[in-house]
């Protein structure tokens, strides 16, 4: 993997450089109720600022369809960006033509200015060489800090870089190393644990892994799909059975290129859905006919934490047991505190990725002890299913 980053930029003071950067972060009453993704930008426009260059930001915010959608407009998220870069942050009501070029010829070196959305034109999904050519008009360097939008075409995330001498800002740099440790070029043995609902939203997924990795865990709702296609009865449990032959298939793939499958052995039943419902652990292969498997049991955990200790890397996406509700974390809480002390042990590579992940590491209070948490959703995963990054590949 070769890209050029900030350490190759010289020079720059007064020029102007477009970032594009990932702003599409929640926003309530006006006003941003988690500011993430603002927070990681901040290193790269921090030091292109520092450097003297006019930063100018691209982003999209929502999904307005390629028109100007008012509660869609980023005008509300510049006043986020000032407050956490301690910094001015000018905004422009267009990100091309005369709105845009008049903001970005008021500029002095080492300014800000926050461009509105980019999706309020058809050609920026359409990655349109006329809109892409408008947009590169408007800076001199292009600066791509927006892993999460690299599984994209689009004219701010691939289409630039052909108008551009283009650059990996601070983020997408350490996006690419941490995944490039995690499955490009990893320390073996690596582990990687899958978990969430649905075997149908992970099939690319799992096919890519078991052709890279020594062992991959199955937990939370797809582990029971998997189950079933072994001829074990799961009860009630939340299951795909229309996919068992997809699972044998899945399996046959990983006996074949050596990794292990390893799923749970023990599971914690429970006949509702709901905190604190009544619950026992049984064996996998005693579920009752009317109760629910909601989180893998101390023997899964054990054989789980057993093949952490044993790996020099591990990937994960998805969360062991039905986490949001307790006692049905506990699994989930488990690992990832196991995983966490490998990991500032200096034993242990950990990059994990994907929406319900983060949340899960959060929520077991150890995201920041992990070697890298993506909060790219998308991109993440399509990397995590070998699939190539447009906004990546344009970069090498």
């Amino acid at each position: 993997m070769s890209f050029k980053t900030l350490d190759d930029l010289t020079d720059i003071a007064g020029k102007r450089v477009l970032v594009r950067v990932d702003l599409n972060v929640p926003v309530k009453d006006g006003k941003v109720t988690d500011a993430t993704r603002i927070e990681r930008v901040v290193p790269t426009i921090r030091e292109l600022s520092e450097k003297g260059a006019k930063v100018i930001l691209l982003a999209h915010f929502g999904r307005p369809k390629g028109e100007p959608v008012a509660d869609m407009s980023l005008e509300p998220i510049a006043a986020a960006v000032e407050e956490i870069l301690d910094q001015r942050v000018h905004f422009a009501a267009d990100c091309i033509g005369d709105k845009a070029a008049s903001a970005i010829a008021g500029l002095k070196d080492g300014d800000v200015l926050l461009l509105e959305n980019t999706r309020f034109h058809k050609g920026e999904e359409k990655n349109d060489a006329d809109f892409t050519a408008k947009l590169a008009a408007n800076g001199d360097i292009y600066v791509n800090d927006a892993f999460s939008a690299a599984h994209r075409a689009h004219a701010s995330t691939e289409g630039l870089a052909r108008h551009l001498p283009a650059y990996a800002g601070r983020t997408m740099q350490a996006e690419l190393e941490a995944l490039e440790k995690g499955l490009g070029k990893p320390n073996r043995p690596v582990v990687a644990i899958v978990g969430g609902a649905k075997v149908s939203t992970k099939i690319d997924l799992l096919q890519n892994l078991v052709k890279k990795v020594d062992a991959l865990v199955i937990g939370g709702g797809m582990a029971n799909t998997f189950i079933a296609a072994n001829g074990t009865d799961v009860g009630k449990s939340l299951c795909e059975h229309d996919l068992a032959e997809t699972a044998r298939a899945i399996t046959a793939e990983a006996a074949k290129s050596g990794c292990t499958i390893v799923l749970p052995v023990d599971g914690v039943i429970a006949r509702e859905f709901k905190a604190g419902a009544d619950n026992e652990v049984v064996d996998i292969t005693a579920i009752p006919a009317d109760a629910m498997v909601l989180d893998v049991g101390p023997k899964s955990i054990a054989a789980v934490n057993e093949w952490i200790s044993k790996a020099s890397t591990l990937v994960w996406n998805g969360p062991l047991g039905a986490f949001e509700i307790a006692p049905f974390d506990k699994a989930t809480v488990s690992v990832a505190r196991h995983a966490a002390a490998e990991t500032k042990a200096g034993k242990l590579v950990s990059v994990a990725g994907g929406g319900d992940t983060v949340a899960a590491l959060n929520h077991a209070e150890v995201a920041d002890d992990f070697t890298y948490v993506s909060t790219a959703g998308g991109a993440f995963l399509e990397w995590m299913e070998g699939k190539p990054l447009p906004g990546v590949d344009i970069l090498g």
